[in-house]
């Protein structure tokens, strides 16, 4: 209710501000609407992504120059003429113009990982601000001016007083946008590029698309936020444009809170008004001009790194006093399942696979089969090449030699997620989990290919009845591993052994009919050791196929029907759990021999 509260009287200031404020305080606002158009898509790009740029200044340029070419040109080619003269056109045309340049940008710069993306941005963004400020047709340094006020519903905007209330429909029209977008199953994916690629392409998310869709709609705000700022200004030129004004506005960004939407005006609206303090205040200190306000933004981007790296916003949120959330399961028809197999019937089949790294031979002819309605132990000592087989069967590696059969269906050299498509799901031996979300919200992510709505429709709230359907699905899993006093809960906060059984209820959201666990019972106590063996014989009287690999022997040995034994990436024995145990071999791979 607190917040609520907040966000109507947010609200109604922004209402009456016009009304009572000087020109002074309306031109800051201003400026902080369109600064924080930019941030909110930093807040996808890099808070939520994880994809660090220092560029979107130049896509605000992109849309200010556009709009202004096609405002002011005095003669157009016959196939843009007709988008010349109206601002609303040059909006279109920046959209278009801005969509294209990222789309080829991002193919190119999000290819890079680590150091190298940023360093990518950085070097796009000034080729692009001295593209502006060389061709002539642009102006060139000096710029370009006499851009038309906006008109609408026959009202010019010719003064920041009446232009407020575009920029901020604009800015609170971008917030809604961006948090129906993150409130989505798309959403969920794009959250998702935060625990890695590989668990992301695992559950089916195509990671990078993901990427490209995050650049683009960062973009296409940023394309906005530079039209609104040339019909504002009626005037651009290259300087507004530059790598220090994509600084500030990742400045903002982390300052405000980069995970949070509120965050970007949070930061817009505090590195505006201290810039413009300080500009005022620190020549008067030191008794001498320059750009003094960039050393401070630098010394408090350090502190914010070292004490509040999440921001501002959760500091903020502190202090307002808040109901507790309903916690209301939720309620949905059930998804479309795909048919059981018929129990017995091969699912999965590895034959003479070899997986090499170099000179390492990581798997040295491995052959298994997994059939459906039992469960299959994968087995032997650490550094015997378990994990690497898991990985050339599910997608993450392709098998250096041999062939991987899954229903019948060579998938050697298809990716994790053509592999999930199929009906193949799995957890990993190191849990990966996106700890800031709700147990709920993870195992939803297991379901990604259970949906089709796209971002558009997510981004419009139009895909409420598949997002139920997806988050009921979840709560059933969650509920049939046994977690659901936790389905609310942050997974970050829950105990190992809860978190690799959240693992499991994700892998199950995908529906598949091979489920591959890679030490599910390592840091279970003993009762969840037995409460998971429950869940995987329920689950083999399904006719699921489960391939497991695990050191508990008395887990496996309880459980399995059947049981590979690997060292040193060779298969020395497989056969019934009672056999393997009594074989010399087995025995001298665990124990270095018997009496």
């Amino acid at each position: 209710m607190a917040r609520r509260l907040l966000l109507a009287g947010f609200l109604g200031l922004l209402l009456i501000s016009p009304l009572v404020a000087s020109e002074f305080h309306i031109t800051l606002l201003n400026y902080i609407g369109l600064y924080a158009i930019v941030a909110l898509g930093l807040v996808l790009l890099t808070g939520v992504g994880g994809l660090t740029s220092f560029g979107q200044a130049a896509f605000v340029g992109l849309g200010a120059y556009t709009t202004a070419y096609l405002s002011t040109a005095q003669s157009l080619p016959g196939w843009a003429s007709m988008l010349g003269g109206s601002p609303w056109m040059g909006l279109l045309a920046g959209l278009l113009v801005t969509g294209l340049v990222a789309y080829l940008l991002g193919l190119l710069t999000l290819r890079l990982s680590g150091h190298y993306l940023p360093l990518g941005t950085i070097a796009w963004g000034i080729s692009l601000y001295f593209l502006f400020g060389n061709l002539e047709f642009l102006g060139g340094h000096t710029g370009m001016s006499g851009i038309p006020a906006l008109s609408l519903f026959g009202i010019e905007l010719r003064d920041g007083r009446k232009f407020y209330y575009m920029v901020w429909a604009a800015v609170l029209g971008a917030v809604w946008l961006t948090q129906n977008l993150l409130n989505s199953r798309e959403g969920r994916a794009i959250r998702a590029l935060k625990g890695g690629v590989v668990m992301a392409e695992a559950m089916g998310v195509d990671t990078a698309r993901s990427k490209v869709l995050i650049f683009l709609i960062a973009a296409l705000f940023a394309c906005v936020s530079g039209w609104l700022y040339a019909h504002l200004q009626r005037f651009v030129n290259p300087t507004p444009f530059g790598l220090h004004i994509g600084i500030e506005y990742l400045f903002m960004a982390v300052v405000g809170g980069a995970a949070h939407v509120w965050g970007a005006l949070i930061g817009a609206g505090v590195i505006t008004v201290l810039k413009q303090w300080l500009q005022d205040w620190l020549p008067r200190l030191l008794g001498a001009s320059g750009n003094f306000e960039m050393i401070v933004f630098g010394v408090m981007m350090i502190f914010v790194l070292q004490r509040a790296r999440d921001g501002l916003w959760p500091i903020l949120t502190r202090f307002v006093p808040q109901r507790e959330a309903k916690r209301e399961v939720p309620q949905g028809d059930a998804l479309p399942k795909r048919p059981v197999p018929e129990s017995g019937r091969v699912l999965l089949e590895a034959r003479n696979v070899f997986k090499r790294f170099g000179g390492l031979v990581a798997n040295n002819n491995m052959s298994l089969t997994v059939k459906a309605g039992e469960v299959m132990a994968l087995i032997g000592p650490n550094g015997a090449g378990k994990s690497t087989m898991f990985n050339c069967v599910s997608g993450v590696d392709s098998a250096t030699e041999g062939e991987v059969l899954f229903r019948g269906e060579a998938v050697t050299h298809l990716n994790s997620r053509q592999i999930a498509r199929l009906g193949m799901s799995r957890t990993f031996q190191h849990v990966r989990l996106l700890p800031t979300m709700t147990v709920l919200e993870n195992v939803a992510i297991g379901g990604h290919l259970r949906g089709s709505k796209g971002v558009l429709s997510a981004m419009l709230h139009l895909e409420r009845g598949e997002e139920v359907r997806l988050l009921a699905e979840a709560a059933r899993q969650v509920e049939r591993v046994g977690l659901r006093d936790a389905m609310f809960e942050l997974a970050g906060s829950l105990a190992l052994g809860q978190q690799r059984t959240l693992e499991i209820a994700r892998a199950l959201c995908a529906d598949p009919c091979l489920l591959l666990l890679d030490e599910p019972a390592a840091g279970l106590r003993y009762m969840e050791k037995q409460s998971l063996a429950e869940l995987l014989r329920k689950l083999r009287g399904e006719g699921m196929g489960i391939l497991l690999v695990e050191h508990d022997m008395d887990f496996v040995m309880g459980l399995a029907d059947r049981v590979v034994v690997m060292e040193f990436g060779e298969k020395i024995a497989e056969g019934l759990p009672d056999e393997v145990q009594r074989d010399p071999v087995v025995l001298e791979a665990y124990l270095g021999g018997v009496d």
